[in-house]
């Protein structure tokens, strides 16, 4: 019975009355930290991005790039571990081992799979119902542990539906990057008008009026290093289309 509350979740809209402070109230248990796990660092856990939860409870949509490599160790084991840490509200959080169910290294997305009891599940929209203009927010972890390990909401629009990777005037200008998706075909993103920073890199964008995800923050554009992002944002963040979520989910 309780899967099929999850299923029911997944696609059952939020009523069109609710407003932004209780979409984020319903959002944030099913926003969880990704990160890694190891008892002999110092410290023993390292946020690496923010997830959310989708389809029955127990997986995790997040970025392919926030995946540590070298969190190989099972629960129990010595060495390093994927897991995640899940929102018991007042600033409480569980810790729960994960494990790599699915990579679209191409878009930027991984499935991760979280022990545990099931989580409530965010809704996924309509690709199409996403336009340009469109108003949004995203929930995320901005610059890591340092502001806490609080969620954290932004507010913003989709400001343009474009491309991942556009020719280059000559081919030396083309990273390594950029000739391996175009050798893959280029696919659509949303750049959104507003500031994500390190620490965002997976979380769920959402319908500011519905409170359906839309999209997975990605490819957060900042000047210089790490720590100029917060002195010197460029504004520019860009968010991976919920069509390639469902995709991702339906080839389980």
């Amino acid at each position: 019975m309780a899967s099929v509350w999850f299923i029911l979740a997944l696609w059952l809209p939020a009523p069109a009355s609710a407003g932004l402070p209780d979409l984020i109230a319903r959002a944030k248990p099913s926003i969880v930290i990704v990160g890694t796990f190891n008892p002999t660092d110092n410290p023993r856990f390292v946020l690496k991005g923010t997830g959310f939860v989708a389809a029955e409870g127990n997986l995790v949509v997040t970025n392919a790039h926030v995946l540590s490599p070298q969190a190989t160790a099972q629960p129990g084991e010595p060495g390093t571990r994927q897991v995640v840490q899940v929102w018991r509200g007042q600033r409480q959080w569980e810790m729960r081992d994960a494990r790599v169910e699915r990579v679209d290294a191409a878009r930027d997305l991984a499935l991760l799979r979280v022990d545990g009891t099931p989580l409530p599940p965010m809704a996924l929209a309509d690709p199409a119902s996403v336009n340009e203009g469109l108003s949004i927010a995203f929930i995320g972890f901005p610059i890591g542990g340092v502001l806490g390990y609080a969620p954290v909401t932004h507010r913003g629009i989709v400001s343009s539906i474009t491309t991942v990777a556009l020719p280059a005037p000559q081919a030396g200008q083309l990273s390594e990057r950029a000739v391996r998706r175009i050798g893959e075909g280029n696919f659509e993103i949303y750049q959104l008008d507003a500031v994500a920073y390190p620490g965002n890199s997976g979380g769920p964008v959402f319908n500011a009026d519905t409170g359906e995800v839309v999209g997975v923050i990605s490819m957060v554009m900042v000047k210089g290093t790490r720590e100029s992002a917060l002195s010197n944002p460029t504004g520019l963040t860009y968010a991976i289309p919920v069509k390639f979520v469902r995709e991702l989910l339906d080839r389980r």
